[in-house]
């Protein structure tokens, strides 16, 4: 966006308030042609809506969401398979499953954590597979990490890897990129206080200046 476009959509922002929480300053709108929800990144989860994060960054309300296709089996047990909790019997946005194998069931939360700790290592917890359950999680707003897998050794992790550096909100709204970041002001960067692994510019979030952390909505 050129600087007077993003001056337009912040103030256009401003007038827009959070089918969620019923507040102002919702800066995310779903990109359903004639849907006119708007939602603030960290009421999301709470409201069911999904993010994708990539290409060009689609948003969609709880209404016009991207849905999985497949069933759970009428035997199948009902356990997530990453923290073995119980899961619901129907596949739904807490309630994700392996368009692979389809014997994979498990939280949105568990394979997120999974995802983001995972990074290019990541592919079905039940039967490994990573195409096509790589493109199913980023198409129903599963954020996967660039970097090895956590559990690897810290000596493969180059320098540039140790802290999460470009703002992830659905629509940026800084004039100088997802990259750019200043010490304070709107365009300080804010990482997501539990996992480090999202940020994201103070100004994109709707953050008051008495904030003191921020958390991802993933965690």
């Amino acid at each position: 966006y050129l600087v007077g476009d993003t001056r337009r959509i912040i103030r256009e922002a401003a007038k827009k308030s959070c089918f969620i929480c019923y507040k102002m300053g919702a800066t995310i709108t779903c990109c359903q042609t004639g849907c006119d929800r708007a939602f603030h990144l960290p009421c999301a989860p709470d409201g069911h809506c999904v993010t994708q994060y990539f290409g060009v960054y689609r948003s969609f309300c709880w209404e016009h969401s991207p849905r999985q296709k497949l069933q759970p089996r009428p035997s199948q047990d009902n356990t997530c398979t990453i923290c073995l909790g119980t899961v619901e019997n129907i596949i739904s946005y807490k309630t994700m499953g392996c368009p692979a194998c389809q014997d994979a069931l498990f939280h949105r939360q568990c394979i997120q954590r999974l995802a983001l700790h995972a990074g290019i290592g990541f592919r079905c917890p039940c039967c490994l597979n990573q195409e096509p359950f790589m493109t199913e999680m980023l198409t129903m707003g599963i954020r996967l990490s660039k970097r090895p897998p956590s559990w690897e050794s810290d000596q493969e992790v180059g320098p540039s890897d140790q802290r999460h550096s470009q703002c992830d909100a659905a629509l940026c709204l800084c004039p100088g990129s997802r990259e750019h970041a200043e010490a304070d002001g709107p365009w300080q960067l804010w990482l997501c206080s539990s996992c480090a692994a999202e940020g994201t510019h103070q100004h994109c979030s709707s953050l008051g200046t008495s904030t003191y952390s921020w958390e991802c909505n993933t965690c």
